[in-house]
């Protein structure tokens, strides 16, 4: 498996600001937004997912809303496959399919349309995104592509927020790599 090492997970954490008290205080966000408008750590990033999923023999790759979507947009055009993606309900203007999914207080949806992998049953997708937390989008993601007759071969996180555990519940669905930890 093609992982980065220490250094190269250095040179990326060090691209990502950490925002003190946002949205609320006591929370650290990550701002990616600062590794994309690295054009060389963007670019060192997207080439290692390459080398990671150019074997996988992917047909599709799902992004999740929103941030997925330029992880995902990127990692599709460089293997030449299509992209999905996975948003909150009412955002898509065809026929959807819809996973629910609980949160702290209520529960949440994410839908995808009905025909995203072109009729293809058992296509072989990647599911990507920018952070995994709590795990709960994501969870309901995998099994939104399950859903429709896909396999989640993998789920991809730039980062993972280790003490919130959420690749735990994902783990039980598909397997997991995070580029980076903290």
């Amino acid at each position: 498996m093609i992982v980065l090492d220490k250094k190269e997970q250095d040179y990326l954490l060090d691209t990502i600001r950490s925002v003190h008290d946002f949205p609320k205080p006591g929370i650290i966000f990550r701002d990616i937004t600062t590794l994309l408008n690295n054009k060389e750590a963007f670019k060192f990033l997207i080439d290692h997912l390459q080398k990671r999923y150019e074997s996988y023999g992917l047909d599709h790759i799902v992004g999740i809303e929103s941030r997925g979507f330029i992880f995902g947009a990127a990692l599709a055009a460089r293997l030449n496959i299509g992209f999905v993606p996975i948003r909150k309900p009412k955002k898509l203007p065809y026929i959807t399919i819809s996973q629910k999914y609980t949160l702290e207080y209520g529960v949440d949806e994410v839908q995808m349309h009905i025909d995203a992998f072109c009729g293809k049953k058992e296509a072989k997708v990647l599911l990507i995104d920018d952070l995994i937390a709590t795990g709960g989008t994501a969870k309901a993601s995998v099994e939104l592509i399950k859903q429709a007759n896909a396999n989640c071969v993998e789920a991809c996180f730039i980062i993972n927020l280790k003490e919130l555990k959420g690749e735990s519940e994902i783990a039980k669905l598909t397997k997991i790599y995070s580029v980076l930890e903290v």
